[in-house]
């Protein structure tokens, strides 16, 4: 095995499962080498709800990651999510020092921008620029080096709750690692998912967890719009649990094998068996009522979507359509509902922009792939990679943590 590059660690904790992914940077890209999941007990809706259950599932997704990358995961990006999440836009106006625009100058337009007020329960999570104008002329995407006297930003300002996103940082830290960055989930998925060409004609990002639904709003180039409902994929699996009385880690199972979206796409006559409850045996069912209970449920959450896609003013400007992705995303069926929901093309979203010999080419991957490019592009700013070790000493590491 040749000489091995830096590595970057994206930790997707969410609602339904906790996945770290480990990505090698390379002379020509990002090879994935490792990935490690397990169900997430500690987190409903996306924001934690109990601290021990939250780090247990972190330190066994790290630790199977650990083994599969045979690499000493110390830092990491992770990513965050949760009704709590709140955003809007803003403009800050500077005079411009020199004769013509600098680095500075943009820096304090930015943090004039960032210069509102807000209640002392949230934190700014990011600073987005969107365009810039120099004295009368608009729509510049980079002002650096343009002659001007006045210089002025709009920019989307992402905020969440202090307490969750510290809850976050606490359980990551509980685990011996350290957080390089928090990243707001639908902007990491949009970096594995998005083309630059669709953020330039405008795109809508739906990434559809087992908690929450992500959306964020592209045009131009830029984040217009971010929101997250919190409601996604687990409603789907209580109704199938409730609707044909089976457990609800039968009813996952059967969401992913048999479940649809578009009940016209079902055939009348095909039948699955569901297991039963209390030992009793399992019972035959057509798919078709498999399908009554999933689809009332998704179109539920896909007005929501639209209504927020609606309320952004953009829905008149997404000539790419909409994007699906996330868990729900690979739900038979979804992208044929969601055309008739929005009315407009819909596709769904793989990650893309890395290789290696870990395949990741699905939806569930998404953020995690996406925390990843994110971290990539900020590397010389945010830091250290991870460390290359012997299997040798990570036995010991494993052998020390299960008696203390």
């Amino acid at each position: 095995m040749g000489k091995k590059g830096k590595m970057i660690v994206g930790l997707d904790v969410g609602t339904t499962k906790v996945c770290a992914i480990v990505g090698e940077m390379t002379d020509t890209g990002i090879d994935i080498i490792g990935i490690g999941s397990c169900p997430s007990e500690g987190l409903r809706k996306g924001v934690v709800v109990n601290i021990d259950n939250t780090m247990d599932s972190i330190r066994k997704a790290v630790d199977e990651a650990e083994g599969a990358a045979d690499c000493d995961i110390r830092r990491v990006y992770a990513g965050v999510s949760g009704g709590h999440i709140k955003s809007f836009n803003s403009h800050g106006i500077v005079a411009v020092r020199g004769s013509e625009v600098e680095n500075a100058d943009v820096q304090r337009a930015i943090e004039a921008a960032k210069a509102v007020k807000m209640p002392t329960d949230r934190e700014v999570l990011h600073i987005l620029p969107q365009t810039y104008v120099v004295d009368d002329q608009d729509e510049i995407k980079d002002p650096i080096g343009m002659s001007g006297v006045r210089l002025e930003v709009k920019v989307h300002i992402v905020t969440g709750a202090v307490t969750s996103v510290q809850n976050i940082v606490r359980s990551v830290n509980g685990v011996g690692l350290d957080v390089n960055e928090i990243i707001l989930e639908q902007l990491a998925a949009s970096e594995a998912v998005l083309s630059d060409d669709e953020k330039e004609l405008g795109v809508a990002l739906v990434d559809i967890g087992g908690g929450t639904t992500d959306i964020a709003v592209f045009s131009e180039g830029s984040v217009k719009y971010t929101a997250v409902l919190p409601l996604g994929g687990s409603y789907v699996t209580n109704d199938i649990a409730v609707g044909l009385r089976t457990p609800v880690t039968e009813a996952e199972k059967v969401k992913i094998k048999y479940g649809c979206a578009c009940t016209p796409m079902i055939p009348q006559d095909e039948m699955i068996e569901v297991p039963s409850v209390g030992g009793r045996e399992p019972r035959r069912v057509s798919r078709q009522v498999l399908g009554s209970i999933i689809e009332p449920r998704m179109e539920e959450i896909l007005n929501l979507v639209c209504r927020e896609i609606v309320k952004s003013g953009y829905e008149e400007r997404l000539a790419a359509g909409i994007v699906l992705t996330g868990g729900t995303a690979i739900l038979e069926g979804i992208t044929e509902l969601s055309e008739q929901i929005f009315n407009m093309p819909v596709r769904r979203g793989f990650p893309h922009g890395v290789t290696g010999p870990v395949d990741v080419n699905s939806p569930l991957y998404a953020t995690g792939v996406g925390l990843i490019l994110y971290g990539s592009r900020n590397f010389s700013r945010n830091g250290k990679s991870e460390k290359k070790h012997s299997n040798f000493w990570r036995k010991v590491k494993k052998w020390l943590s299960d008696f203390f």
